[in-house]
């Protein structure tokens, strides 16, 4: 999975279709699951749930808590803050043998995934 926690968004179907906004949380699919599940993504603001709170010492007052809840990861697009478009990543390699992720559109890179091992020969 190429989104990050950090990351800006666009939701590209349900609901929420256009928002642009941070990525709080990342969960990627679990081994087992079903093939082509990438995982889910929770998005600021988006998919908003209430969760209702019994009475307790902790809580005196209970209530509804309004929490965010998780979205498939195929429903979100990276936001490209270089050429201001929601794009798919890609991945490329280094010249030092790391590897960084990329914008399909513009090519601006954001981000290393992987530094260049310690003994990479060139």
């Amino acid at each position: 999975m190429l989104i990050k926690t950090g990351d800006v968004v666009e939701v590209r179907s349900g609901n929420a279709r256009g928002t642009r906004a941070k990525v709080l949380a990342v969960r990627p699919a679990k081994p087992g699951s079903a093939p082509g599940s990438g995982g889910t993504v929770v998005v600021e603001g988006v998919n908003r749930v209430y969760r209702h709170i019994r009475r307790s010492q902790k809580n005196p007052q209970g209530g509804r808590l309004s929490k965010e809840m998780p979205i498939d990861v195929s429903n979100v697009l990276f936001f490209c803050t270089a050429c201001g478009k929601a794009t798919r990543l890609g991945v490329r390699a280094t010249a030092e043998g790391g590897k960084v992720r990329f914008c399909r559109k513009c090519g601006a890179e954001h981000g290393v995934l992987r530094r260049p091992r310690a003994g990479a020969k060139g």
